[in-house]
């Protein structure tokens, strides 16, 4: 049962494998650096990245930073696999192609918040607006692309384009730290979608 399930696991497309890599990196990463918060803390009053400041929590920050690092490691291979998603419209491909570009660029925007923790103050601020940024134009052009596929399922997409213009709207009407908790877990459930309909689409090429 065990050997029949590795071998099951080892022909999982890449896509699939960075994507839960990803999703258990943060949460695994981010639920310790909360355990480790010496004070109350929550989605309403604080900032995820305040779980990563040495100055609040000096043993949980390590965790949460060391969290972000893996995470967007993790994604760097998420966004160049999609590449099994492209068709034969030229067009197509190109778009996908833009939105694996900046989608790699968001990883090191991860990556460096991870290493710029919110303590060091300008430094950390940039890689987060630039990581927050990245994410949007990265949800609106691979949910555009992967609409044009006939074997994506389309809600996936659409759930994509939703997440981000609600983040949008949420952070225009309401801001603070909730929005950035709904746009983070959101994503993170966006990756977790697309990585179902990725090995949905390696057994049926099989």
């Amino acid at each position: 049962m065990v050997s029949r399930m590795k071998d099951s696991i080892r022909r999982w497309p890449i896509t699939t494998l960075s994507g839960l890599l990803v999703i258990l990196f943060y949460c695994i990463f981010t639920i310790a650096s909360w355990i480790l918060y010496p004070d109350p803390y929550g989605p309403l009053t604080h900032y995820l990245s305040r779980l990563g400041n040495y100055d609040h929590s000096p043993l949980g920050a390590y965790f949460y930073n060391v969290g972000c690092i893996l995470t967007g490691l993790a994604l760097i291979p998420f966004f160049l696999s999609l590449r099994i998603w492209y068709t034969e419209r030229k067009s197509q491909v190109l778009l996908l192609l833009t939105g694996q570009f900046f989608g790699v660029l968001s990883a090191g925007a991860l990556i460096m918040i991870g290493i710029f923790s919110e303590d060091q103050g300008a430094p950390h601020m940039t890689a987060s607006s630039t990581f927050f940024l990245l994410n949007f134009i990265v949800l609106i052009l691979v949910n555009l692309a992967l609409l044009w596929h006939t074997k994506f399922i389309k809600p996936i997409a659409l759930y994509g384009i939703a997440i981000n213009f609600l983040s949008l709207g949420f952070e225009i009407l309401i801001g603070g730290p909730i929005v950035e908790w709904f746009t983070v877990f959101g994503a993170l459930i966006f990756v977790a979608l697309i990585s179902m309909n990725s090995l949905r689409l390696s057994e049926n090429a099989r």
